[in-house]
């Protein structure tokens, strides 16, 4: 088959060389955004009467009826064409005639590969953003459900103050939500056109930038012809945001985990979400939860993947730029997966707020109100710490709680004790009185709420 671009050569590459080569098996996911983005220039040709009237017509007909046989799975492919531009082309000609061949006019496949993944990731980061916004909307049902469940609060995993379970739960709505940001403010570099900086200098026909950016909606064009074809910080930006966001979701699935072990019982995964084992019948596994956990691996790794191609890149255009799109793809095809599992997750889960009490009266988690108590009636802290250390330690050796220590022990302790600090000692006193602002007070929980509901226009 001859190559599009082959005049040059005298001899063909051997068949494994073109496979190598090729980059067709994976950037046909960019069929759509391959054909919007030349239907863009051959209009742009036409008002710039680079073209007739008659071939942009033609040409404009031959790509719609593209773009029907790819919405309807009837393109066939050839690594023969190599990458998704090349087929694309080939296919018009042989759809039009050789009228077709004045599609590439004025463009090279550097802007034009460029632009394609501007239109798709422009797409795909707000479907994501989307995505991510009913993720938080399954956290704040669950929380608006649960400001008044108490449960322990963990520092260095272990306990430490009792907290409301939805305070907890709307951390991850607040990581969400900067996560969010970040996706929604890298729109403004993904939504940039290269169309027309051509292989890397521009081009000698008198083309119009900036409408065919119009055409494709985008609000700007590059301003350097060759920072246009080369740029893929855009590409590393939303790996970059792709990986926080994996992170964070990471970091909820392993309390996901937690939570739902024997050891916990702190909520019950919906069957939807879990499996069974092959051996052990008994078993119920956070399958997805781990999935997601171990796919925030290669979300990073495809971060560091295309950064370490771009780091020792010469300008403009190398055919190690190819290495951009799998990963890409990948990080996307990822989130697209992982955001409505976790959606799921959390929307269907059981809470178990029989175990959660029965945790926050089982521990020494509300040692810090003692502390606090005595410190309010005028103890200096440190003292104050000393002393509620000592209690600690006296109710460990005879296996209580603070609360079931006697006041006799306690008023030996300090006399500023009286019979009020059995209620202050309770889980929920402790939880309410954190009032202050961000605090997991209740009220403060559900000032929360209030801002969590209206950021998502509920």
């Amino acid at each position: 088959m001859t190559k599009l671009w082959g005049g040059r050569f005298q001899k063909s590459a051997e068949q494994w060389v073109d496979e190598f080569g090729a980059s067709i098996s994976f950037d046909q996911q960019l069929v759509m955004e391959d054909l919007e983005g030349s239907t863009a220039h051959v209009k742009m040709l036409s008002a710039c009467h680079i073209l007739s009237e008659q071939e942009a017509a033609l040409i404009l007909s031959g790509l719609s009826t593209l773009k029907e046989k790819a919405q309807a799975g009837e393109l066939e492919f050839s690594v023969a064409n190599e990458d998704i531009h090349l087929n694309l082309e080939k296919l018009l000609i042989d759809e039009i005639g050789p009228v077709g061949g004045k599609l590439h006019t004025a463009r090279s496949r550097n802007d034009q590969v460029a632009t394609d993944m501007h239109l798709y990731l422009k797409n795909r980061v707000k479907e994501i953003i989307e995505a991510v916004a009913a993720f938080q909307g399954a956290i704040v049902e669950q929380a608006e459900a649960h400001v008044d469940t108490i449960v322990p609060g963990y520092t260095h995993l272990q306990r430490a103050q009792p907290i409301s379970f939805g305070h907890h739960l709307l951390t991850y709505f607040w990581m969400l939500e900067r996560d969010k940001a970040r996706l929604s403010e890298s729109i403004k570099r993904i939504d940039l056109s290269p169309l027309g900086a051509g292989a890397m200098s521009g081009t000698t026909f008198p083309i119009d930038r900036e409408l065919a950016a119009s055409f494709l909606g985008f609000s700007g064009v590059y301003e350097n012809s060759l920072d246009a074809v080369s740029d893929r910080d855009f590409i590393v930006e939303f790996l970059s945001n792709a990986s926080m966001l994996m992170m964070h979701m990471s970091r909820f699935a392993e309390e996901i985990i937690l939570w739902s072990s024997e050891e916990f019982r702190f909520i019950e995964l919906d069957d939807t979400f879990s499996t069974g084992s092959s051996i052990m019948p008994q078993k119920k596994n956070p399958d997805m939860a781990e999935l997601i956990r171990g796919k925030t691996g290669r979300v990073y790794g495809n971060l560091f993947g295309l950064l370490t191609t771009l780091k020792g890149l010469p300008l403009a255009y190398n055919k190690d730029m190819q290495e951009d799109k799998e990963g890409m793809f990948d990080t996307v095809e990822t989130l697209a997966g992982s955001l409505p599992i976790f959606e799921g997750m959390v929307r269907t889960m059981t809470v178990r707020t029989d175990s959660m009490e029965k945790a926050v009266h089982s521990d020494f988690s509300n040692a810090t109100e003692l502390a606090d108590y005595l410190a309010a009636k005028g103890m200096p802290f440190r003292e104050a710490h000393d002393v509620t250390g000592k209690l600690v330690y006296t109710c460990i050796q005879r296996g209580y709680f603070l609360r079931d220590l006697p006041l006799a022990d306690l008023q030996e302790a300090s006399s500023l004790i009286e019979e009020d600090i059995y209620e202050t000692l309770m889980p929920a006193t402790a939880v309410k009185r954190r009032n202050s602002l961000g605090g997991t007070g209740f009220d403060q929980v559900r000032k929360q709420l209030g801002l969590a509901k209206q950021l998502l226009g509920h």
